[in-house]
C-alpha cells in the first residue's frame, strides 16, 4: 500500500501511542480541533462490545456484532485487533479511505501491540511515542481515577512500563511536559513528514530508561 496524495501533500497515517497519563488522548483533541494544515481525520475503532450510555455508533465506536468482527478479520479488512476483557476491538482498513477521501492524515490513538500491526499492514506510517516528563505524572494520573483497587493499579503501572519499554520502535519520542508545546511538536512532524528510519537516537533512548527506572521506583 503506498500513501495517497492530497494535491502535493502527502497523506500517511499517524500513530500515537505511550503509556497511560502520557496525554496522548488530550494530544489528540487538540489536534482535531485546529483547523488547517496539516489535517487529521481520527480513526473510530469497532468493537463487539455493547455501546454503554451517551456513546454513538460511528463516532465513539463502530458497534458490529462478534460475527461481523471475525468475518472482517478473516478477510484481512483490519489493520489492527486485540481482545480486552472479553470484546474484540480493531481499526478497520476503510478508515485509512475515510481519511484520504477527507484530504486528511488518519490519525490513530493506540497501543503498542496495535501499532505494531499498523507497521505491517501498512508501509508508509509515522510513529510518534508520547510520554510524561516524569513516572510521577503517570502514576498520579492513574490514582486520580480512583476507581482501581491497588491490585489494578499494579497491573496498570505494570503495563506502563512495558509500553515505555517498546518505545524505541517508534519513529520519533515526543516529551509533553506542556500540552501545547506536544502537540506543536506533533505538528510539526507530521508537516516534515515521513520518518523511515523506525528507532529512537541514543539521547531518546535515554530518556525513556529514565522514566522507567523512576516509575520502578513509584
Amino acid at each position: 500500500m503506498t500513501p495517497a496524495a492530497a494535491g502535493s501533500r502527502t497523506l500517511f497515517p499517524v500513530i500515537l501511542a505511550g503509556p497511560s497519563g502520557a496525554g496522548k488522548t488530550t494530544i489528540r483533541d487538540r489536534l482535531l480541533a485546529e483547523a488547517g494544515s496539516p489535517g487529521f481525520h481520527f480513526s473510530v475503532s469497532m468493537t463487539t462490545r455493547a455501546p454503554r450510555a451517551g456513546e454513538r455508533d460511528g463516532v465513539d465506536y463502530r458497534f458490529v456484532s462478534r460475527s461481523r468482527f471475525e468475518a472482517l478479520v478473516d478477510s484481512g479488512a483490519m489493520l489492527e485487533y486485540a481482545t480486552v476483557h472479553g470484546a474484540r476491538y480493531g481499526t478497520p482498513r476503510d478508515n485509512l479511505d475515510r481519511a484520504r477521501a477527507a484530504g486528511a492524515h488518519l490519525l490513530l490513538d493506540i497501543d503498542v501491540q496495535g501499532a505494531r500491526q499498523v507497521w505491517e499492514a501498512v508501509a508508509e506510517v509515522l510513529s510518534i511515542f508520547i510520554v510524561p516528563p516524569t513516572a510521577e505524572r503517570i502514576a498520579r494520573q492513574l490514582r486520580a481515577r480512583g476507581s482501581e483497587s491497588p491490585e489494578q493499579l499494579r497491573r496498570r503501572l505494570a503495563n506502563a512500563r512495558s509500553e515505555l519499554e517498546a518505545a524505541a520502535e517508534f519513529d520519533r519520542l515526543v516529551v509533553n511536559d506542556r500540552i501545547e508545546d506536544a502537540v506543536a511538536e506533533v505538528s510539526a512532524l507530521v508537516e516534515k513528514g515521513l520518518v523511515r528510519d523506525r528507532r529512537l537516537g541514543a539521547a531518546e533512548r535515554r530518556y525513556v530508561k529514565r522514566i522507567i527506572g523512576e516509575l520502578d521506583a513509584v
